[in-house]
């Protein structure tokens, strides 16, 4: 099960937050997102088109804007200063999905192999609610975008979010044991390559970074095109974590957003 009591406490302390900013007389912003998704992860090799095209998801989340720009309290604009008029404070709740299998030649039906079959046969799925905070920077003037002085605004952010994990292996393989990969069980003492495969729930953190554009529909609705690369701190986002070569690098994720914003006040 994903760790609810954590997350629940995450979502206490961001609400805390935007309470605090709310006070302050700024404005707010809420808006849904949603995409296909794309997980780097142990299974398949690195670089496989395959591997990169295949194992696929999909995300939705909801978001909320601090909007520096403009006061809320007395619908005017805040003090015309840089920050203000190019910052806005992204609050995010999300949740992605995504099937995992083996790619590359390794898994190639010409091999007959027990370790192909064996790869051939594993499945996974990653599950992940993360909760969290970027910052964006607009480089052109929010209040000019804001009076449809131009149409698109560029943006690019930075942040980290917390994230519950609850990932899920299986296999169809039916052979003589080991069920997986005989390869990652070399015998080594480390206790990580003894057990490269754990599909218990955990937490870790993500560095969350992306590059998008809004699109004004009207005075209070913006679209918003955001691609979004994320690195967890953590190897065990998908259940697998052995120690070859191939495994360099924690789990990552990218993630193509679609989004609808509505301007609160």
């Amino acid at each position: 099960m994903f760790n609810t009591k954590q997350l629940a406490k995450l979502i206490i302390i961001l609400f805390t937050v935007q309470i605090s900013f709310a006070q302050l007389g700024f404005s707010h912003e809420i808006g849904i997102i949603a995409g296909p998704t794309a997980l780097k992860s142990d299974y398949g090799l690195r670089g496989d088109t395959e591997t990169n095209s295949g194992n696929t998801g999909f995300g939705i989340g909801i978001v909320h804007y601090i909007n520096f720009a403009y006061r809320a309290d007395c619908n005017c604009y805040t003090t015309n200063n840089y920050f203000n008029d190019h910052f806005k404070l992204r609050s995010e709740l999300s949740y992605n999905k995504t099937k995992l299998e083996h790619y590359g030649n390794l898994v190639d039906p010409s091999r007959t192999s027990l370790n192909s079959q064996r790869l051939r046969g594993q499945k996974g799925e990653a599950n992940n609610i993360q909760i969290g905070m970027q910052i964006e920077y607009f480089p052109f003037s929010l209040r000019e975008f804001q009076n449809f002085a131009y149409k698109l605004a560029p943006f690019v952010s930075f942040g980290a979010h917390y994230v519950s994990y609850n990932p899920k292996v299986s296999t169809t393989y039916d052979g003589p044991a080991p069920l997986y990969y005989e390869p990652w069980f070399s015998g080594d003492p480390d206790p990580i390559n003894a057990k490269p495969i754990d599909a218990s729930s955990g937490s870790t953190f993500a560095l969350v970074s992306s590059i998008g554009v809004r699109y004004k529909l009207s005075q209070n609705a913006d679209l918003m095109l955001d691609l979004r690369g994320q690195y967890y701190l953590s190897d065990w986002i998908d259940g697998l974590n052995h120690t070859l070569d191939s495994n360099k690098n924690n789990d990552w994720l990218v993630w193509l957003n679609f989004g609808y914003i509505y301007y609160l006040d």
